[in-house]
């Protein structure tokens, strides 16, 4: 399939060169030219505007940072509200707020567009392996059009339905599951490091034990280790991971106390800056607060 692609940091990297392994030819826009040349040397066509990539196949993906750069992607001035055609297909795969989804879908709706929402689980590494999630949210018919797409990121799919912003829900409620496994796994560490245990027993301990999943294993190393660099998470996404959480749950009336002990964490480690680090990094925050070096 021929598919257009905006938004070339790390996890948007990792989609591309998987899209493009998986045989699919890929038209590639950044803002910053220069991270695209990795991509063309691998065989995607470099595109020149938002308006080339929205029309150059069967839909556009964006994977961009933040809110504010994907209403700007899609309603500023040559975005793709006036770029892609009637029917024409966005698929928003970046980590949005609930409210920023309901905004999109609104306004690819009143143009005719469709708006598909596929955020991703896992690390940039993670999804350059094959070995990533995708929670898939949209019309059917969309959705089973770009099937193919999908199918060469993603070992496995997850439908959330017809409305984008479930699937946006979905990738909240999940990072803030994830940040609160860190974050008390922080609080574990430095409680048993205060009584002079060593931290590669204790990671034992929780991952022969009854935390022997990813996540656990994953960043329950990076803070036994305490190696924060180079980040695959960085913190600073990781507070707006947080603060995207509090606020859906704010809009919904959904108590978030543990929300509120993920985001102070974060928040400290990034004060003290870190917030390039690895958002496990907020770790380091809780060993300070309980007097560790």
């Amino acid at each position: 399939m021929k598919v257009g692609f905006i938004g070339l940091g790390r996890m948007g990297t990792a989609m591309a060169v998987r899209l493009l392994d998986g045989g699919h030819d890929v038209g590639v826009y950044n803002r910053t030219p220069d991270k695209i040349k990795a991509l063309v040397d691998r065989g995607a066509k470099p595109l020149s505007s938002m308006q080339a990539a929205a029309n150059y196949g069967t839909a556009v993906f964006t994977m961009l940072a933040d809110d504010a750069a994907v209403l700007e992607v899609v309603g500023g001035p040559g975005g793709l509200l006036e770029a892609l055609p009637k029917t024409g297909i966005h698929i928003c795969a970046g980590t949005h707020s609930v409210a920023a989804m309901t905004r999109l879908k609104a306004l690819h709706g009143e143009a005719g567009q469709v708006l598909i929402a596929t955020p991703m689980l896992g690390r940039p590494e993670v999804v350059a392996s094959g070995q990533a999630g995708m929670v898939l949210g949209g019309a059917k018919d969309a959705l089973e059009a770009c099937r193919p797409l999908f199918a060469a990121i993603a070992r496995r799919t997850f439908e959330a339905g017809a409305d984008p912003v479930a699937a946006c829900a979905i990738k909240i409620a999940n990072n803030f599951v994830l940040g609160c496994a860190i974050e008390a796994m922080g609080e574990g560490f430095a409680l048993t490091r205060k009584y002079d245990v060593v931290p590669d027993v204790f990671y034992d301990v929780m991952t022969e034990g009854l935390f022997g999943c990813g996540a656990y294993k994953i960043y329950g190393k990076i803070i036994a280790e305490e190696r924060y660099l180079p980040a695959g998470q960085r913190a600073i996404l990781g507070l707006k991971d947080a603060n995207l959480a509090l606020e859906a749950g704010g809009a919904v009336g959904v108590p978030l106390p543990s929300g509120n002990v993920w985001r102070d964490r974060l928040v400290g480690a990034v004060a003290h800056g870190e917030g390039e680090h690895d958002w496990a990094v907020m770790a380091k925050d809780q060993a300070r607060a309980s007097g560790l070096e």
